[in-house]
């Protein structure tokens, strides 16, 4: 799976979710190939795993002020700070754009399961998948701010018949 062509799928589901869910325009910059996978090293992140016979994360970040902005489009209020509620929505923004972007890969690489989003809020953190696989970042323009979708997929190694787990994951089994 080249990363132009999960590139096409995050700018289709994320310009889908962002029109129908929060009645905006979300413009994608150039999609970029990024070995160290996600930041920021502060902000919001929401991060979904995906499983099959494909495996991988799909996170969705921006900043904090971003992260209030998109909560009070999504829920019709206003947040003057990062709460549950702009925590929730995130989370929420990103299992749509994830769940539509492993809906449209289903079609060529088989079922795939969608974990419950983590969201992760602070400054000066790091996040990271173990292992080297590539991730295709697209860069959204939308409102003041920038919201960053990733994803990172892989083919999952089969151990033990049909159970297919990640490359890493390959090693201890």
């Amino acid at each position: 799976m080249d990363s132009a062509h999960i590139a096409k799928h995050i700018t289709g589901a994320t310009g889908d979710v962002f029109s129908m869910m929060l009645g905006l325009e979300a413009r994608p910059d150039e999609p970029v190939v990024d070995r160290l996978g996600p930041g920021p090293s502060e902000g919001v992140v929401a991060l979904v795993g995906l499983a099959g016979s494909w495996v991988g994360t799909g996170t969705v970040s921006c900043s904090p002020e971003e992260a209030c902005w998109l909560a009070g489009k999504m829920l019709g209020s206003e947040y003057p700070s990062v709460n549950e509620d702009v925590l929730d929505a995130v989370g929420e923004i990103a299992n749509m754009v994830i769940g539509n972007i492993k809906t449209n890969l289903e079609e060529e690489l088989g079922p795939m399961g969608l974990s419950v989003p983590t969201v992760v809020y602070g400054r000066n953190f790091t996040t990271r998948c173990v292992g080297k696989q590539n991730w295709t970042v697209v860069k959204f323009n939308c409102g003041e701010g920038t919201v960053t979708v990733q994803v990172m997929l892989t083919p999952a190694q089969p151990v033990h018949g049909t159970r297919y787990v990640a490359p890493s994951e390959a090693v201890l089994a």
